[in-house]
């Protein structure tokens, strides 16, 4: 399954943004209002979960300056990544987008898509006023 978020303008560089987006503490300013759980567990990974939702620990698998961040899961039954893209439009200006890539059978697609789509717009949308 892979899906995306929208493109989202920051005004801030591509080195900012990925050099914020390396810090997994910064994930924290980025999660939605109902999240019931966050916590760094080392200087690339961290557990969060949303209400209702099991926890999930991910962990910083790549990162390629000031480009790419690649995050996935580091334990548990599901296999995914999360990936930031990020580009350069002007000196103070950079583009971001969040990709989500998993495998999964076709009734745990169908029951997760939705969320995670309504997740990853989110973070997305609050990365410019995080940065």
């Amino acid at each position: 399954m892979h899906l995306e978020s929208p493109k989202i303008t920051s005004p801030k560089s591509a080195k900012d943004t990925f050099d914020f987006l390396s810090n997994v503490e910064n994930f924290e300013k980025l999660m939605p209002e109902n999240i019931s759980k966050f916590e760094v567990l080392g200087e690339d990974t961290f557990v969060f979960a949303l209400k209702g939702m099991p926890e999930i620990v991910l962990k910083k698998k790549e990162a390629l300056s000031p480009n790419k961040i690649v995050l996935g899961a580091a334990g548990g039954k599901l296999d995914f990544s999360l990936t930031a893209n990020i580009s350069e439009i002007e000196a103070d200006k950079s583009e971001t987008q969040l990709s989500f890539e998993g495998d999964f059978n076709p009734m745990m697609a169908m029951m997760i898509k939705g969320p995670i789509s309504k997740f990853l717009e989110t973070l997305a949308t609050n990365i410019p006023g995080s940065v």
